[in-house]
């Protein structure tokens, strides 16, 4: 009882660090690319106005860069404090691109910062720019590391179990850098910070404008953040196809929950919109799972395996099998991962002893199940399944309020090319009101990428049961009130800093 506490509390604690952390990630990954094109703009014209508009939306980004940076450090010291097994079990793999992010892309945008934001009038205007671009680079850079770390949970590849040191062991490095997972995640997250950055400039200024102030300022700074968010969107798009592609190839039972997709089928439709029914169980063939859906026809099997009529494994599926399909139950996956590690400690109980012929007789055995190591901690066949209900939504909040966005940048840049944007009061207060909706967007897709893959650490290999740190449970839930308490306290600290610099308008900043 006491571990399974401890469990679910250093959960929370890491989710609580890592949606206040993710608040802050996306708009220093938009700002940082959209400040960059503004200050471009004012070196090559030589206007004075839009070093003001560069320098009062980096002064933004600098506040929200600084108080992201001390949400992000305390959530890569978790790993030590909360998670020291899985620290230890697969540190030689995922420590390397956190320890290349901390070395080349931290140092890189910190190592510029200070140029770009106190280097006014103290270097060239082309080193400025250049700085200001560097932070840019590095921000997204920051973000290619975490993301390599990150795929690799997600779909582990270029690597072996040392039976010795019962370690997780880089063998190829280059296949975890260029993990097709990986991949996916880095194009489709930094596209979505550049969306979200979009957002924020486009909503801001929507503010002067309905305020009637700084209006030329806002209606440049709208045209710059209305184009860059209407690419990044496209892209968006195109980076969120791959990514669900990659979820079917490698974690179908996050797919199949993203949709609430129980019972498997040819020409598999994408739910547009639907509420899931309450009533319905995993192995409950009879019941319906939604209480009313509207459905795109065939789309799942087009996005997830690339054919019309390709076969959507359902949750159903994957619990209990399917023979003809040859999808082995979850059961029977178990039983060989109990093997798997019935065999790993008959190995290294007859190393000790010195019994080699015996050692690798279990080895070889060993080898055989290995792939299954992870599921020999489970206990049951339904745990492979994520929480039904928060992925389904997740997933649907996140795509549905995508393409608002979309629409949203469609509409502000038609009207701000024609001039008349000002007089869209109505558009201008849906751009103000769309800022927490891309947070929501952005929180929503974090819970839809970890919360889907649940209950793995490590896809297929290393259940979260085992990953945690052997704490006492009362200490972890004093740290994590301690950080509610912190982090809480941070965010309302930058929104207050922020509105006050907002209200300062395009001055000297």
């Amino acid at each position: 009882m006491e571990n399974s506490l401890l469990v679910e509390l250093s959960r929370a604690q890491f989710a609580l660090t890592a949606l206040y952390h993710w608040l802050f990630v996306p708009l220093t990954l938009g700002l940082s690319f959209i400040v960059a094109i503004m200050e471009t703009i004012y070196v090559k014209t030589g206007n004075e106005e839009w070093k003001k508009i560069t320098k009062f939306w980096m002064t933004l980004f600098a506040i929200n860069f600084a108080i992201g940076l001390a949400t992000g450090i305390i959530m890569e010291f978790e790993f030590g404090t909360n998670w020291a097994n899985y620290s230890w079990i697969v540190g030689d793999i995922f420590g390397a691109p956190l320890a290349i992010e901390g070395i080349m892309a931290f140092f890189l945008e910190s190592t510029f910062f200070a140029v770009m934001f106190f280097g006014w009038n103290k270097v060239s205007k082309k080193i400025h720019l250049l700085s200001t671009w560097l932070v840019a680079v590095g921000s997204n850079l920051s973000a290619l590391w975490i993301l390599v770390a990150n795929g690799w949970m997600q779909s582990p590849v270029g690597m072996k179990f040392n039976p010795d040191t019962a370690r997780f062991e880089m063998e190829k490095f280059f296949d975890v850098l260029f993990n097709p997972v990986a991949v996916s995640k880095f194009l489709h997250t930094i596209s979505s910070g550049y969306v979200m950055g979009s957002l924020f400039v486009i909503g801001i200024s929507a503010w002067f404008l309905l305020k009637g102030k700084e209006v030329i300022f806002a209606k440049r700074s709208i045209i710059v953040a209305a184009s860059f968010g209407l690419l990044a969107s496209i892209f968006l798009i195109v980076t969120g196809d791959e990514s669900a592609y990659q979820v079917a190839q490698k974690q179908p039972a996050k797919l199949a929950t993203m949709e609430g997709l129980y019972d498997g089928e040819k020409r598999a439709g994408i739910i547009a919109i639907g509420q899931l029914n309450p009533d319905k169980k995993i192995g409950d063939r009879t019941t319906d799972p939604f209480l009313w859906k509207l459905e795109v026809p065939n789309a799942l099997s087009l996005l997830g395996y690339r054919q019309i009529d390709a076969f959507v494994p359902g949750i159903n599926d994957l619990v209990l099998g399917n023979e003809r399909l040859e999808i082995e139950p979850a059961i029977v996956k178990i039983e060989k991962g109990k093997l798997a590690l019935e065999s790993l400690r008959g190995y290294k109980d007859a190393k000790k002893v010195g019994n080699e012929e015996l050692a690798n007789s279990y080895l070889e055995k060993f080898r055989t199940y290995e792939k299954y190591m992870g599921y020999g901690y489970l206990k049951k066949a339904e745990e492979i399944i994520p929480p039904i209900g928060l992925t389904f939504y997740s997933f649907h909040i996140m795509v549905g309020l995508g393409s608002w966005f979309l629409l949203l940048f469609i509409l502000v840049l038609y009207f701000s090319m024609i001039g008349k944007i000002e007089e869209k009061r109505l558009l201008l207060k849906s751009a103000l009101l769309t800022i927490p909706l891309g947070y929501l967007a952005h929180e929503s897709g974090w819970i839809v990428a970890e919360v889907g893959r649940q209950p793995w650490a490590i896809q297929d290999m290393l259940p979260i049961g085992v990953a945690t740190s052997q704490l006492d449970a009362t200490a972890v839930s004093i740290t994590m009130s301690l950080f509610a308490i912190l982090f809480t306290s941070l965010l309302i600290a930058e929104i207050k800093i922020m509105v006050t610099q907002i209200k300062l308008g395009f001055k000297e900043h």
